[in-house]
């Protein structure tokens, strides 16, 4: 624990209840934080927030909308009324919108916008004011997507909202890191979770030609990348955004088996 400097920290992870958000709650937990976990079902959050009270922390569970500012705002304010001042935050929730871009509306638009990008605007905004009248510091996290770094064909709404989101990251860690504030991102490729569970079809394309590491990525994985820039073993690491895409993105996403045929001449 003492590695990571988390001990007795205090962590608010919004889309906690499921998948990356539940295994990073854990996380964070193991690395000694009390955690508020933020969903939209109730349920998923209390369990959770019981698996953290089992690892020996304080826990509690939060319900919000988190495209209502005013829901964010209150929100932050009953958890540091309950566990005190926040000093980590991770960001987990993102939602997808598989529709060709000619047929997509200003409203499917908007609604992608709201649920990947802005509500981290309303959220980091909230939790940072808080550091700072503290003069505290902290760390925030936010998950993207390699839809942000590469063109992303059939969900481009969803696409443009992680590429600001690595934007907007960049932009706080330069606004807030003289006042101790360090933000960075984690971008994951393939990832099986409870919500997006791997198909047969798809496992077989990931092994056989796009990802390197030949598998999808686990949300225990994704949670440690999180737990790594929440810790002071990422201590002089601001601005930044962190693949975990099992070398998808360091590969271009070419085919390999298109360099393995012979040349003619041999």
């Amino acid at each position: 624990m003492s590695l990571f400097g988390l001990e007795g920290k205090k962590a608010l992870v919004i889309g906690g209840g499921r998948g990356m958000g539940e295994s990073t709650a854990l996380h964070l937990a193991r690395a000694g934080c009390d955690v508020a976990v933020l969903d939209n079902a109730r349920e998923r959050a209390e369990l959770v927030a019981d698996e953290v009270a089992k690892l020996g922390r304080r826990s509690m569970a939060v319900v919000a909308d988190i495209t209502d500012e005013a829901a964010v705002q209150k929100a932050v304010a009953d958890v540091e009324a309950e566990l005190g001042g926040l000093e980590v935050l991770v960001t987990i929730v993102g939602q997808a919108l598989f529709k060709p871009l000619v047929e997509m509306t200003l409203e499917d638009w908007d609604a992608e916008q709201a649920r990947n990008l802005r509500y981290v605007f309303v959220t980091a905004k909230a939790v940072a004011r808080s550091m700072l009248a503290r003069e505290s510091g902290g760390r925030i996290v936010c998950i993207g997507s390699i839809d942000g770094v590469v063109g992303a064909p059939m969900h481009a709404a969803y696409g443009a909202a992680k590429a600001g989101l690595m934007h907007l990251v960049k932009s706080m860690a330069a606004e807030w890191g003289r006042d101790g504030i360090r933000v960075n991102s984690v971008c994951p490729g393939s990832i099986t979770t409870p919500r997006l569970p791997e198909t047969p079809e798809s496992l077989a394309i990931l092994k056989d030609s796009v990802i390197p590491m030949g598998r999808p990525g686990t949300t225990d994985e994704i949670a440690g990348a999180a737990l790594f820039l929440a810790s002071d073993l990422s201590g002089y690491v601001t601005g930044h955004t962190l693949l975990v895409d099992g070398g998808w993105m360091a590969a271009n996403i070419f085919d390999t088996r298109f360099f393995n045929v012979k040349k003619s001449n041999e």
